[in-house]
């Protein structure tokens, strides 16, 4: 499997409150073979696709979105066995211990971070069974 390697058609929620930044992720998701599923700019927008059973592979969170922390959405799109992988500036240090295993793409990303990280989030669900 190529670096950039993704299973084709892969659903990826997307929550990303930078315009730029979710504009430029949906590109590598889509030269990725991807499908993006959102994105969701705003919290309670998050909020209403995942009690709506939003469907999706794989997401995709920024840790803030508009000042909030992603974590408790985390907790509910865990608990539908979606596989997670954070987005952030701050590094693993950012990221409550309970979330340290999971992975994190280091903003400013490359596509090819974004490739890893996705294959290290569904890696890691079939080991844990998330």
């Amino acid at each position: 499997m190529a670096p950039n390697d993704v299973p084709p058609g892969l659903a990826v929620f997307v929550v990303e409150d930078e315009a730029l930044v979710a504009l430029n992720l949906e590109s590598m998701l889509d030269d990725l073979g991807c499908r993006v599923v959102g994105p969701a700019m705003r919290f309670d927008r998050a909020q209403a696709m995942i009690d709506e059973g939003v469907e999706a592979d794989v997401a995709i969170l920024d840790v803030n979105i508009g000042g909030r922390s992603v974590f408790d959405l985390a907790v509910q799109i865990r608990e539908r066995g979606i596989p997670i992988l954070f987005a952030t500036g701050y590094g693993r240090g950012g990221i409550p211990g309970e979330w340290q295993h999971r992975p994190i793409l280091q903003k400013p990303y490359t596509e090819r971070d974004v490739g890893r990280a996705i294959r290290e989030a569904l890696a890691g669900a079939e080991r844990t069974g998330d």
